[in-house]
């Protein structure tokens, strides 16, 4: 009998841890702590949050690094090989939240609804990248740091070159060492 209730309640401890979770992202440049919207950007969290309880993101770097505009990670091995990231979710840049500086926001391709692993911190406000942005659509923000925002700022300053096809890499791999859910604290 009680075996029918079990998908229900995993789904109310699901939307319970869901409220409004922050996650601690491990660099080999030190802390930073995110809030994240789930209110605001639903979808998108419940993928980040799958991907973080995962282990996804452990190991990967911040392999674009644009000093005054953004860093992004999520996606990349040290080895500059690409994860695959299985998961793509519907582009919520609707929702009102800004890519103000300090905030994570979805990377995607020009398809608006092809995020799916790599994130962003906006670096300065980008106004360019909110919705509607210039097609339409814009880039889903679903966080913003709390904490670590001067390691933020030391990631923004690193060297950064061409590798394996791409363009400002860090020539020193910025390692995400680990991203775990923080428990809330009653």
């Amino acid at each position: 009998m009680y075996k029918r209730f079990a998908p229900l309640a995993a789904a109310l401890l699901s939307s319970a841890v869901l409220a409004a979770p922050t996650v601690e992202m491990q660099t080999s440049m030190g802390k930073m702590v995110i809030e994240l919207e789930a209110e605001k950007a639903p979808k998108t969290v419940e993928n980040f949050v799958k991907y973080v309880n995962e282990g996804f993101y452990n190991g990967t770097i911040f392999h674009r690094v644009i000093p005054g505009f953004m860093i992004q990670g999520g996606g990349f091995s040290a080895a500059m090989e690409q994860k695959p990231a299985p998961r793509k979710v519907d582009n919520e840049a609707r929702n009102g939240l800004k890519n103000n500086r300090w905030t994570i926001a979805m990377a995607r391709t020009p398809d608006p609804h092809s995020a799916s692993s790599q994130f962003f911190i906006n670096h300065q406000d980008n106004a360019a990248l909110n919705y509607p942005g210039s097609d339409g659509w814009g880039y889903t923000v679903f966080g913003k740091l709390t904490q670590g925002m001067d390691v933020a700022d030391k990631i923004a300053k690193v060297a950064t070159g061409n590798r394996g096809g791409h363009q400002n890499v860090p020539l020193e791999p910025v390692t995400i060492q680990s991203v775990k859910i923080i428990p809330e604290n009653k």
